[in-house]
């Protein structure tokens, strides 16, 4: 396959991330507009690499662990550029590249799996998968925002207010933006599941059948429904509600990899 666009993003998500340091080093407006440029760029070589790897492969950029993890960092990307331009905080931006430069590149690298075909095909299987993975996206910036909340909460309640400190977003701004990062997982996980039930529906015939898959997703949306219930109470917003979503995000993690792998007999990377 060509590498031309596997280059161009790498590119651009490294001078991004390096521009993003910079900006959160010295709080200076220009490298961190070029630093979201950058992203948006490589946000586009990357659709155009998943398109790629998927025209190489003859398949679905879903179809193996590695094209899901890629396409996992690009919502990721899609979903803190948008959280950014919405929350107008370009501060956490240093943490977050890397993360997505690193599912990109692992996935790039790495040999295709040779699996058969996906249990199921059509636009509607397809939204379905691209949902839940916009799903395990967002709660992964939320997991990643709540860390950064009670790492900077115990750096100011030390009195350890370095350079960094200053740049990053105020406490309270954290909290809503983690606020707001969940709700689009929550809102992409259930309309992502209404329509893998459909799917499943025109299938087999039957609109349910069991899958500890369709349980485990069930329990993680139960438990962020209530993070977005009880982290807008007095007594649980901020460092309460940070501890939940990093707990709740612990359980997507084992869904998507333990239930998906070893439990569940029609899901595979999503």
């Amino acid at each position: 396959m060509n590498h031309l666009f596997f280059i161009l993003t790498a590119v651009a998500y490294l001078a991004s991330f390096g521009l993003y340091l910079v900006f959160l080093n010295t709080g200076k407006r220009l490298p961190g507009i070029i630093a979201s440029l950058l992203l948006a760029a490589g946000l586009v070589a990357h659709y155009f690499a998943l398109l790629e790897r998927s025209r190489g492969l003859h398949t679905v950029p879903y179809h193996d662990l590695y094209g899901s993890l890629s396409l996992f960092g690009w919502l990721l990307a899609l979903t803190y550029l948008g959280l950014e331009l919405f929350h107008r905080q370009r501060s956490v931006g240093a943490f977050v590249v890397p993360f997505i430069l690193i599912f990109f590149v692992a996935a790039h690298l790495a040999p295709a799996d040779r699996l058969a075909a996906a249990p199921a095909k059509g636009a509607v299987f397809a939204f379905h998968v691209t949902l839940s993975i916009l799903a395990y996206a967002a709660f992964a910036l939320s997991f990643v925002l709540s860390l950064i909340y009670l790492a900077e909460e115990r750096l100011v309640r030390n009195h350890k207010l370095g350079n960094i400190v200053w740049q990053l977003p105020a406490l309270d701004l954290l909290d809503r933006m983690t606020y707001s990062s969940v709700l689009v997982g929550l809102a992409s996980m259930v309309v992502g599941t209404t329509l893998g039930f459909v799917s499943v529906d025109r299938l087999t015939g039957q609109f349910w059948f069991y899958d500890p898959k369709y349980v485990v997703t069930l329990i993680v949306v139960a438990l962020y429904v209530l993070y977005s219930y009880i982290a807008r109470t007095a007594a649980w917003r901020g460092a309460r509600a940070s501890r939940l979503c990093i707990f709740n995000f612990v359980v997507v993690v084992l869904s998507f990899t333990v239930v998906n792998l070893y439990l569940s007999q029609s899901h595979r990377y999503f």
